[in-house]
C-alpha cells in the first residue's frame, strides 16, 4: 500500500525505500548496505564524506531486532498518523556538514523521526528542542514537523548515538556498540570544526565521551560525570571542546518540569557563545 506523504502529497511505500523521491533522503537504490556488525565497521572506515556516510546510515540492517521493530512501527502506525506513511529507516544526521555545536542524543521516537525521517522532528521532544535551538539562534525556525519543512541549522548538527528506534526506548549494549562506528564517522568527517558538543541525557554523553576518545582524543580521568549544565573541556586534536550537559527533552522530564525551557536555554545559549555564534 502506498500513502501520500502529508506535505508533498508524493506517494510512499511504508517503510519508504531508497531513491524513491523521499524528502532529504540521501540515499539511492545503490547505496551500500550494511547488514552485519563487521559491515558497519567497514562502511564506516569507508565513507569519505558526510552526504555518503548520511546515505549508508539511512540503509543499515545491521541489528535485526531494531529493523523488525522500526519496520513493525512503520506498518502498524500511530493511530493518528494512520494516513501517512513511515520512513521506516535508521536516521542520518542532520544539520551543517561541518557544525560548531553537534547535539548528541539518544535513540529516535517511534513516531517522531522513525516516521518523518528526520532526527528529533514530529514528537514532543523535537518540538522542544528546536525550539531552544531557534531561541539561541542556532535554528531559523522553532518548528520540526517533517523533513520539508524548511527547517535550516546554524553551524549546528544533529545525531543520534544510535540510528534506529528500539523498543522501549531502549537498545541493549549490543546495539549500542553496533551503531558506535557511525557516530565514529560523524566526528571524523563533521567533527574538524566543532568547539561544543551538548549531550543529552547520560547516554548521549558517555557516547560524545567514547566518541572523542576513539579518534584519539583526550578525556579527564576519572571521566567527567554526566548533569544538567555539566561542562568538561576535552582536547581533539590541537583544540578544546566543550561538552554540556543537558537533561533530555523527553516528555517526562519537560512535562514534570525537570527541564523547563529557561533550563534549555541555559545550556543552548552557553553553547551558541562559547561557539561563537550568538550575536
Amino acid at each position: 500500500m502506498t500513502l501520500a506523504h502529508p506535505r508533498t502529497a508524493a506517494l510512499f511505500e511504508s517503510p519508504v525505500p531508497p531513491g524513491t523521491g523521499w524528502p532529504g533522503d540521501p540515499a539511492t537504490s545503490q547505496t551500500a548496505v550494511a547488514s552485519t556488525p563487521v559491515q558497519v565497521v567497514a562502511l564506516a572506515e569507508a565513507v569519505q564524506s558526510v552526504p555518503e556516510l548520511d546515505a549508508v546510515v539511512s540503509v543499515c540492517r545491521a541489528c535485526p531486532r531494531l529493523v523488525e521493530w522500526r519496520e513493525q512501527v512503520a506498518i502498524t502506525k500511530r493511530r493518528s498518523f494512520a494516513a501517512e506513511p513511515y520512513w521506516g529507516r535508521p536516521i542520518p544526521g542532520w544539520g551543517a556538514e561541518r557544525p560548531r555545536v553537534l547535539v548528541v542524543g539518544l535513540a529516535p521516537a517511534a513516531h517522531g523521526g522513525n516516521r518523518t525521517g528526520r532526527v528529533f522532528t514530529g514528537d514532543r521532544s523535537g518540538d522542544v528542542l528546536f525550539a531552544a535551538l531557534h531561541r539561541a539562534g542556532l535554528a531559523n525556525s522553532p518548528i520540526s514537523v517533517d523533513a520539508a519543512d524548511g527547517l535550516q541549522l546554524n553551524a549546528t548538527r544533529v545525531v543520534a548515538a544510535v540510528r534506529c528506534v528500539p523498543p522501549d526506548n531502549a537498545p541493549t549494549p549490543v546495539e549500542r556498540a553496533n551503531c558506535a562506528p557511525w557516530l565514529d564517522a560523524e566526528w571524523r568527517l563533521a567533527g574538524a570544526d566543532v568547539r561544543v558538543i551538548v549531550a543529552l541525557g547520560g547516554f548521549g554523553w558517555r557516547a560524545a565521551l567514547r566518541m572523542v576518545r576513539t579518534a584519539g582524543g583526550q578525556v579527564s580521568r576519572p571521566s567527567p560525570q554526566f548533569g544538567h549544565g555539566a561542562a568538561a573541556t576535552l582536547r581533539a586534536d590541537e583544540r578544546e571542546v566543550v561538552l554540556l550537559g543537558c537533561y533530555h527533552p523527553s516528555q517526562q522530564n519537560t512535562f514534570t518540569g525537570k527541564l523547563t525551557p529557561a533550563m534549555l536555554d541555559d545550556v543552548f545559549g552557553r553553547a551558541a557563545t562559547i561557539a561563537g555564534l550568538s550575536e
